[in-house]
């Protein structure tokens, strides 16, 4: 067979959205990446093969940005009518773009060699459609996977199942550990038609008639919410292997999906007459498996003191500690899960991405350090894709710096990732000075602060905000944060299609058009414009010289005010 090898920095194994962000961050700050994914697709839960939500933090102003929302809003601008195909594309896309990443999609990780020193040499991928073995060397590893696949390909410590209340003196963890885990879920989707429409189950899946008492306890949905549902608690597996009886787990909830769908379709009236089921995921989104060990785990208490004891957080969660009932589907007591309280927004540590025994590895994702009860707070994808990000950028950090995870330069870290628009909760961004010495109109785009009405500038299309200086000053960039509506509210791929679909366009608050004009010196002018912009985020690499800078907001996606929270220069 064909063996293709390759020597980077990072390799990052796992395409979801751990794994993506991970990749793009450290491939934008300079390092070489190979990311290897086992799907066709990126995305992970996210993608077209399962479909799950983007579950983040709540509370006002605490959206994730950074890559993920990059991502979020291109797929706004290229993708209103929410094709998952399409999403697919521009998840592929944003990872394409990046020169210093190789992308290996159809590839397993299934083997991986160890050096002398107590970390990992190489992993070794197969390729099915191409026939091909790829051998990647690196100088770090991230196990972005989920399942946590180079525990056993490394003998990396792990945990798996619920800790005892014991053990972390956490008050929402059993008396007894156990090995149960929070279930996996195989979503479907319904499209609304213009006529009354049929459906005949078939004879392998289950038949819940009217009274089952399963049913009975799980929402019964009339045409009114039938297109707002994504079918979350269908789900089994938590009483078994998450990881080795996944197949078998996946047979049971096809039967079950059938179903459901027949219960609603057939055996009672809940206004799905005009109502055709579109999709069935055949791959199950799992919620909780193998878990690593790192250099600490994060624990309930943890969660509930907001993480600000973590002098190396590096990112934040917020999603409450939704703890599913093991038993899942079949749990007879009500709602399957728990919406435990948790604040919102609370930190994440540094400690907790990094192995406890293998120096060059670390992980992004649902498999990081964390309890159970913790990783009910930290599973969703907003918040992984965060923690992707600050892995990535603090490997690149590590490889310019030639430090390692014990002694990497935390804040310095942070104020990276903050400077790329990752918020980071209780800790002030630094300004650049330039921008502080500078005389600027518009005092307000120079505060640090990136969310929050009080942090943004307001105003018209054609006014004129200006930095000037004493006297003519070389520049090398500039950065600027628009408005995204961060209190948007859920604007997820849809659950399901009803006839009349809702589309999501980028905000109308957000910058479309605007300019940058450098005065200089001897009266000249320079203009740049730039059009069609739909990020955030904007960081522009400029190498003017110029007495004055001004930034001229010219067109949004529709509101007649123009929200900006960020305009500095360097």
């Amino acid at each position: 067979m064909r063996t293709l090898e390759y020597d980077v920095d990072l390799c990052v194994v796992g395409g979801g959205f751990a794994g993506v962000c991970a990749a793009i961050s450290a491939a934008r700050h300079g390092i070489s990446v190979v990311l290897m994914q086992d799907r066709p697709v990126l995305g992970g839960n996210a993608s077209s093969e399962v479909r799950m939500w983007i579950g983040g933090a709540s509370g006002r102003d605490n959206r994730e940005c950074g890559i993920l929302e990059e991502i979020e809003y291109e797929n706004y601008y290229l993708n209103p009518q929410l094709s998952f195909p399409v999403w697919d594309s521009v998840v592929y896309a944003k990872v394409k773009a990046e020169k210093n990443i190789t992308l290996l999609l159809n590839t397993t990780c299934m083997d991986a060699t160890m050096a002398s020193d107590n970390r990992i040499a190489s992993v070794k991928g197969w390729q099915l459609n191409t026939e091909t073995y790829h051998i990647v060397r690196a100088k770090y590893f991230a196990d972005c996977s989920g399942d946590s696949i180079l525990v056993p390909l490394t003998g990396a410590a792990c945990m798996y199942g619920r800790e005892g209340k014991s053990e972390y003196g956490e008050s929402i963890a059993p008396d007894v550990a156990d090995k149960k885990t929070m279930g996996m879920s195989c979503l479907f989707q319904i499209r609304e038609t213009d006529h009354k429409t049929t459906f005949i189950k078939p004879d392998w899946a289950y038949t819940y008639p009217k009274d089952d008492p399963i049913m009975q306890l799980r929402k019964h949905f009339s045409s009114e919410g039938l297109g707002r549902h994504n079918w979350w608690w269908i789900e089994v597996g938590g009483m078994q292997d998450a990881l080795h009886d996944a197949d078998e787990c996946r047979d049971e909830l096809l039967k079950i999906v059938y179903g459901v769908w027949d219960h609603i379709k057939n055996q009672d009236d809940h206004g799905a007459d005009n109502w055709d089921i579109d999709w069935i995921g055949f791959l199950p989104g799992k919620r909780e498996s193998r878990r690593y060990v790192g250099r600490y785990i994060v624990n309930e208490n943890d969660v509930l003191a907001e993480g600000k004891h973590f002098d190396d957080a590096v990112a934040y969660a917020g999603w409450s500690m939704d703890d599913h009932f093991p038993e899942g589907f079949y749990y007879m007591g009500g709602c399957s899960t728990i919406w435990h309280p948790a604040p919102s927004p609370w930190l994440v540590p540094w400690r907790a991405l990094v192995a406890r025994d293998i120096d060059n590895l670390l992980f992004a994702g649902r498999n990081i350090s964390v309890t159970h009860v913790a990783l009910s707070s930290t599973r969703v994808m907003a918040t992984t894709a965060m923690l992707g990000q600050a892995l990535g950028t603090g490997v690149a950090q590590m490889i310019h710096t030639d430090t390692t995870p014990d002694t990497i330069d935390i804040p310095a870290l942070r104020q990276t990732l903050m400077a790329d628009d990752c918020y980071i909760p209780f800790y002030q961004r630094e300004v650049s000075p330039l921008s502080l010495k500078a005389k600027c109109t518009a005092p307000v785009l120079r505060d640090g602060i990136d969310r929050g009405d009080e942090h943004m500038w307001v105003g018209k299309a054609g006014e004129i905000i200006s930095y000037t200086f004493d006297k003519p000053t070389k520049l090398s960039g500039v950065r600027l944060i628009f408005d995204s509506d961060l209190n948007r509210g859920c604007w997820n791929m849809p659950s399901s299609y009803p006839l009349v679909q809702k589309k999501y366009k980028v905000s109308p608050f957000m910058m479309r058009e605007f300019s940058l004009v450098f005065e200089h010196g001897d009266g000249t002018l320079t203009t740049k414009v730039y059009k069609e912009n739909r990020k955030r985020f904007v960081d522009i690499k400029i190498d003017e010289t110029c007495v004055c800078v001004s930034l001229i907001p010219m067109k949004t996606y529709g509101s007649e005010e123009c929200h900006i929270f960020s305009f500095e220069v360097r």
